[in-house]
């Protein structure tokens, strides 16, 4: 390969050498366009202008080592054949690292699926060879020791590249070092952003690891991917990759598009050995191509991942340029790592900053000579300035920011300085502290006045927590509710009266929100506690709203009922509060259902030490069920199968319960054709037509799962009761004993022609079957041929695509039809539902025809 380099000496006192490298091209052996037969689906590559990246990178390069610490890789996966190095199972030493989800075997095909094989996909990078490291269990969950030991494992046996798609929401010291120790050994970490729409998750979080968002079809960060001041740049979130079992899916993500950006950094590495982890992200940051906003942005990072861009450009010394006045700042976020150069003493460099909240933002700018620079800061745009130094014995400012942008002006505090300087800034975000402290303690806990209101907090340091203290002079009713715009707070809410034992309130996780349930209070004092859980100790860039919502006294909304010509009406799926003032108060309440349903009573929040019973009653007031708290149940729960029809509810106790109000609730899912769960779906005619001709029965659980993909199995069954097959002869398939539950129908759609078994013998009853194995199992039942002129009905179906004259047909019969955007989707996994509507219409006519 001819290559040219151009060598500039820089950061000697971090003792790398930065290479600025131009490549002349003509003679270059560029890899072969992919070839490969499902390269069509992968749309994502000429997203990211995969075909000319290749071309650039050349076909001689090093080969690349990426650790998978995930839930290991399918180790025999066509696709993956040679592409795979030893990895290891840190769940299970003594068994290889074999994929048990799928998600690593995703990661990996992404990357390094073999090019111009004649199978199944390309991978990005044909020099990259996979590590697997199984630390997640077959569920996809897993936490940060496995993490952290993976790529520990990874960095010592070879890896160059460790990416990672998944995430934790809390800091840690431990992962913080665990980076570090891989940053410092000269390996890259690549992180997916997550999924959730809220903060980016550790380990993309941290400075020196590439954290990658999600870009959706129409260039736009997707509503999913998170975002915030930790995301680097974005990849596209819909991929077509390899599956594990060998086969191929749909996947979508930012665990999709981090692997994207991983063999980007590969293929690069591979052509240029001698980059530095940080110049490789620097690289990557300055050749992605702008979105939305100008510049770097809290959604879309520095841009889109530009592979063509990464393997021509060359490396700038300052790819902020120019900045040298206010008007050319560009944005940087308040937590990040970067390199950049003072050209000379006379250079300014601009930057604006855009902080989510009230705070600090702490800046670390090291000169690669120590020598020390003058930071000029603007607050809302404005000329009055502050002027801070920096020493190079400790080169940090810390500036105080308000929500919004603002600007800062560094430049050399010598300004006859000659020579270009280099420079690292580094910025950490540190958030207010909340006008209630110092409450971090009971003794100091802060006063609230007694009545409904809502304050905002948060936790500004290690160990911050917020204490509270209401006085209560009347007796009432209260609730807390903590709410969180972030997931890297796990609200836990304490209350605590004087004296008394104090409650925890922590049920549900990282940026849910807490609630008390209805609680009656006395007069005295209360005290609240708000923090984060206890292993998420360090500070957070995120607030907290506690509601408090107080009631003087418990009066009952619902008196009089004590008789049932006095009942309640009930609004279903509403929770109904109460108060049982005596033994001898009855409260009594009713319901209607227009249509037999699932119906649930919930009883909640009951008092302990009261035996509180639940009676069921029809209209004629004829007992249907009962139960009993008998003095230790909070929740009286009862489900019961009831038709159409007016019901009476009669709550008692054996005593007054009057320190807190019960909750009521009447929920219920309408049944049609036995299943509760396809009313008002668009296939709800088809499947209870199937159901009152016993084409199908529900299996005890009212649900009929219209939306889940169906099997080969499941549809034999279908078939055989749709169309009345009582013809049967044994089959003999490797994978189906005779002792399965639908030998039976498979036997007897085999023997009518409409089902068979694959190439290599097997039935696979268990496998998903494909729309257009749905298709064309359903044209057998007609013994369609196919029509072969014409062209294709359906966007996505080629002519060369197998099953395209039985589409041909089945459409031009107005059997069926595609999805609005003119695509069919042939290999997409076909639902019950899907199924169910199809064989509805061709039994009825067909099959009565038989």
């Amino acid at each position: 390969m001819n290559r040219k380099f151009r060598y500039k000496w820089m950061y000697g006192w971090l003792g790398v050498v930065l290479l600025v490298w131009t490549v002349g091209i003509s003679n270059v052996q560029a890899y072969p366009v992919s070839n490969d037969p499902l390269r069509v689906k992968q749309t994502y590559l000429d997203d990211i202008h995969m075909d000319e990246g290749w071309a650039q990178a050349g076909d001689n390069d090093e080969p690349v080592i990426v650790a998978v610490v995930d839930t290991g890789v399918d180790l025999t996966h066509p696709d993956l054949e040679g592409r795979l190095v030893p990895g290891a199972n840190l769940l299970n030493p003594q068994e290889k690292p074999q994929d048990d989800n799928g998600h690593g075997t995703n990661v990996a095909g992404i990357i390094a699926a073999k090019m111009n094989n004649d199978k199944g996909i390309a991978g990005i990078a044909p020099n990259a060879k996979i590590m697997p490291i199984k630390a997640l269990e077959a569920d996809g969950t897993g936490g940060e020791t496995k993490l952290g030991e993976g790529i520990r494992y990874a960095v010592d046996h070879g890896a160059k590249i460790v990416v990672l798609s998944l995430g934790l929401n809390k800091y840690s010291s431990f992962m913080a070092g665990t980076v570090r120790y891989a940053e410092e050994r000269g390996v890259l970490l690549v992180a997916a952003s997550g999924n959730e729409g809220g903060s980016v998750k550790y380990p993309a979080a941290y400075p020196t690891v590439l954290g990658v968002g999600g870009m959706t079809s129409a260039r736009l960060a997707d509503d999913r991917s998170n975002y915030g001041p930790d995301l680097d740049l974005v990849a596209p979130w819909h991929v077509y990759t390899t599956a594990k079992g060998g086969g191929y899916e749909s996947k979508e993500g930012t665990s999709m598009a981090a692997p994207q950006v991983a063999g980007a950094a590969a293929l690069l590495w591979g052509r240029a050995p001698y980059l530095e982890p940080w110049q490789l992200r620097e690289l990557i940051k300055q050749t992605a191509e702008d979105l939305e906003s100008p510049g770097w942005d809290a959604t879309t990072g520095f841009g889109l991942l530009r592979v063509d861009r990464l393997m021509k450009e060359p490396l700038l010394s300052d790819r902020f340029e120019p900045n040298d006045d206010s008007g050319h700042a560009p944005m940087l976020p308040v937590h990040t790592l970067i390199h950049a150069e003072f050209s000379s003493g006379k250079d300014t460099d601009w930057f604006t900053l855009d902080s989510p909240y009230d705070g600090f933002v702490k800046l670390v700018l090291k000169t690669s000579d120590a020598s020390p620079v003058s930071i000029r800061y603007f607050r809302d745009n404005k000329e009055a300035e502050e002027v801070f130094t920096t020493d190079p014995q400790n080169p940090v400012v810390t500036l105080p920011v308000q929500k919004g942008k603002s600007k800062i002006a560094a430049s050399l505090l010598d300004p006859g300085k000659a020579g270009a300087v280099l420079y690292t800034l580094q910025t950490d975000f540190q958030i207010y502290q909340d006008v209630f402290e110092d409450n971090d303690h009971q003794y100091k806990a802060t006063s609230l006045p007694a009545r409904s209101q809502t304050v905002k907090g948060t936790f500004h340091q290690e160990n911050d927590q917020d204490w509270f203290m209401i006085s209560f002079k009347k007796s009432g009713t209260l609730r807390l509710k903590t709410s969180v715009d972030t997931a890297r707070i796990d609200p836990v809410v304490l209350i605590q009266k004087k004296g008394e034992k104090s409650t925890t309130f922590d049920q549900f996780g990282e940026g849910a929100t807490e609630a008390t349930p209805l609680m009656n209070v006395t007069p005295g004092d209360y005290y609240i506690r708000i923090s984060n859980v206890k292993d998420n100790t360090q500070p957070v860039m995120g607030e907290y709203t506690l509601s408090v919502d107080y009631t003087p006294k418990l009066i009952d909304p619902n008196e009089p009922n004590n008789k049932p010509y006095q009942a309640t009406t009930l609004t279903l799926h509403e929770d109904h509060p109460g108060v049982i003032e005596s033994a001898s108060d009855l409260d009594w309440f009713q319901f209607r259902l227009e249509q037999e349903s699932l119906v649930q009573l919930k009883l909640g929040s009951l008092q302990r030490g009261c035996d509180i019973t639940f009676t069921l009653y029809d209209h004629t007031l004829k007992e249907l069920d009962s139960k009993s708290s008998e003095g230790s149940a909070e929740n009286l729960v009862l489900d019961r199968r009831l038709p159409a029809g007016l019901y009476y509810i009669k709550l008692q106790s054996d005593r007054a319960a009057t320190q807190q109000m019960y909750q009521l609730n009447a929920a219920a899912q309408p049944l049609v054709a036995g299943f509760s769960d396809i009313h008002g779906h668009w296939a709800e005619k088809a499947i209870a037509d199937l159901a009152s001709r016993h084409v199908i029965d529900g299996d005890g659980s009212y649900k009929f799962y219209p939306d889940l993909p169906i099997t080969r199995a499941q549809a034999a069954v279908m078939l055989a009761n749709g169309f009345r097959l009582d013809k049967n002869r044994p089959v003999d398939y490797p994978d189906l004993s005779s002792s399965h539950w639908a030998y039976d129908s498979i036997a007897r759609t085999t023997m009518a022609g409409y089902m068979d078994g694959y190439e290599d013998g097997h039935f696979r009853p268990d496998q998903p079957l494909t729309r257009m194995e749905m298709t064309q199992v359903i044209a057998n039942t007609m013994q369609m041929a196919g029509k072969y002129r014409g062209r294709s009905p359906f966007l996505d179906v080629s002519d060369r695509y197998w099953g395209v004259g039985i589409l041909k047909q089945m459409s031009g019969d107005g059997w069926i039809r595609g999805f609005p955007d003119g695509t069919y989707r042939p290999d997409d996994q076909a639902t019950r539902a899907e199924f169910a509507a199809l064989l509805s219409r061709f039994s009825n006519v067909f099959g009565r025809k038989r």
